[in-house]
């Protein structure tokens, strides 16, 4: 089986993301690198040089824009910003952050709210195309108009377009919003809890997770969160059904914002 033998030669563990999402992906992988049969793809991904680098793009499509779903970013600048604000220092995962729009649209946000300085934000993924995108922080020009939208959408304080400049045939976004953004490989199958956090931001990306893989990912961001600490969720994704509902509590529940309960 191919993700299996992934496992066992790459330490990464696809075993239980949804059927219907990988065998998608899967079917990409196989058009896309010219393989008749998974017999085929498996035997170019283990022996091949570029060629598990080359499936690792189609197993972790990014599907993202900033400042997505601009009611989620409003509802922390309105109801997580002003509680954040009574931490002297402040410690933030964004978990599977893909190509970086969710880590770029999160600083700019605190830094409107006077946060950003005082934070320090852990941008993770387990593909390291994507992390090295999101370093780079440089977007497509054409997408600014939707993000400029979206940014304004979620009460966007300042000009859209004062965050970047349009260079290397894209918008280049300010390096001060990345100065205290560690950008790290980190499997939320695999990999361990790092450090306490006040706020994990995790969209989008446990809808490919079955129920005992998000379950796994809820111990996770539980251990993380220091005591009353939040967690942000994809507008398609739930904490009610999971082992740990009983464990969070909603802040903003239409916009998926929870809250740790006291222990």
């Amino acid at each position: 089986m191919l993700v299996e033998a992934v496992y066992l030669k790459y330490n990464y563990d696809f075993r239980d993301y949804t059927g219907a999402s990988q065998k998608r992906r899967v079917l990409v992988a196989m058009r896309e690198m010219e393989c008749d049969t998974v017999s085929a793809l498996q035997a170019k991904v283990l022996h091949e040089p570029n060629g598990f680098a080359q499936l690792l793009q189609y197993l972790t499509i990014p599907v993202t824009e900033m400042f997505r779903d601009p009611d989620y970013f409003m509802a922390i600048r309105d109801q997580v910003a002003p509680l954040l604000s009574t931490y002297p220092s402040l410690k933030i995962w964004v978990a599977g952050c893909s190509t970086g729009e969710e880590v770029y649209s999160l600083a700019i946000l605190l830094k409107e709210e006077g946060l950003l300085e005082r934070s320090i934000i852990y941008a993770t993924d387990i593909n390291p195309e994507s992390l090295e995108a999101a370093r780079r922080g440089v977007f497509p020009l054409d997408r600014m108009r939707l993000y400029t939208e979206n940014y304004q959408k979620a009460g966007g304080k300042a000009a859209f377009s004062d965050y970047y400049t349009a260079a290397y045939g894209g918008a280049r976004f300010d390096r001060e919003l990345i100065e205290n953004v560690t950008f790290a490989d980190h499997s939320l199958a695999t990999d361990s809890v790092f450090s306490e956090t006040h706020f994990v931001s995790c969209r989008n990306v446990l809808i490919y997770f079955n129920r005992r893989l998000q379950d796994r990912v809820f111990g996770l961001f539980h251990e993380s969160l220091c005591h009353r600490g939040f967690l942000g969720l994809g507008s398609k994704e739930s904490i009610d059904f999971s082992s740990y509902a009983e464990r969070f509590e909603p802040l903003a529940r239409r916009e998926r914002l929870f809250r740790k309960v006291a222990a």
